[in-house]
């Protein structure tokens, strides 16, 4: 693919972790060469009635981590997440790696900064993060090469990594059957998303995609992975040649009737922080629930 290092040669084990209280799938990337390994969008758990916070769901991955005797050198998220918290200083705080993300989180984090009332304290600058990458960055989990390709849309930090003959698309695409991610988050845009999709549809036919959420449409089974050729044939908001125009109204349309995920309240405050809970001025860990801002 033009501009982008693909190496289709490279094959790296993947193992998926669904969370069905959010139906977010984590994913733990090994360099069949070495004990190097990557996670990608974690989950930290939940239960926002309580106001308690848990970590089964990470810790499914550290015992996996832990008993193949891996070297977590990536906790790589996709884009801020609005359905789940991401589990990501655990992990390094358990496991070591560095947090990286698109360098549109700096957008992200203006935004919501402002919607939750932040004030200046809160770096706007993506400082949380180990690693802001931009499209086409390069980097290595041992021996793979991987790559970064700037997916905006859904919203504007989306990136899909691609790592040998494996794509991660976050929510810029769903498995065929479920279509694409919304776009009327601040930030979206039906347009950007449909570009970014066209990008993803260039990568090779043969490359594994792996998907961030799946609902089980029509009451099939749970599913994660598929392929670009798939996708290019098949998936239902795509498939029959759609010009950028239907797929913005399609998208436009199909976004209003949409009610906004359970969880996006906390789950933005945290991940724009890279998965920290943010702390009131006592240091006790807190939320904040925005009246008609969102």
């Amino acid at each position: 693919m033009a501009g982008y290092p693909v190496d289709m040669s490279q094959k790296p084990e993947v193992k998926g972790f669904f969370d069905p209280a959010t139906n977010t799938i984590s994913y733990l990337v090994r360099d069949p060469a070495s004990t190097a390994c990557a996670v990608i969008d974690s989950v930290m758990d939940i239960d926002y009635a309580a106001g308690r916070i848990t970590y089964t769901h990470a810790d499914k991955i550290l015992n996996e981590i832990n008993a193949q005797g891996l070297s977590l050198e990536w906790i790589i998220e996709t884009h801020v997440h609005a359905d789940h918290l991401s589990a990501a200083p655990y992990l390094q705080e358990k496991a070591g790696g560095r947090i990286g993300i698109g360098r549109g989180i700096m957008i992200v984090q203006d935004t919501f900064g402002k919607v939750f009332n932040e004030g200046t304290e809160f770096q706007r600058d993506g400082s949380q993060f180990d690693q802001l990458f931009e499209d086409g960055d390069t980097y290595q989990i041992g021996e793979l090469r991987c790559f970064a390709m700037s997916t905006p849309g859904h919203t504007p930090a989306c990136m899909v990594h691609v790592i040998g003959d494996a794509a991660f698309a976050g929510d810029t695409l769903f498995m065929p059957d479920g279509g694409s991610a919304r776009a009327d988050f601040p930030g979206g845009d039906a347009g950007e998303l449909y570009d970014s999709i066209q990008k993803v549809l260039a990568l090779p036919d043969e490359m594994r995609l792996f998907i961030c959420h799946d609902y089980g449409p029509g009451g099939r089974d749970i599913a994660w992975e598929t392929t670009v050729g798939a996708e290019r044939e098949s998936n239902i908001h795509l498939a029959g040649g759609q010009t950028r125009e239907e797929f913005i109204r399609m998208r436009e349309e199909r976004d209003a009737t949409l009610a906004m995920p359970k969880l996006i309240i906390p789950s933005l405050q945290v991940n724009m922080r890279a998965g920290d809970v943010p702390k009131d001025e006592n240091g006790n860990p807190v939320l904040k629930v925005p009246l008609n801002g969102l």
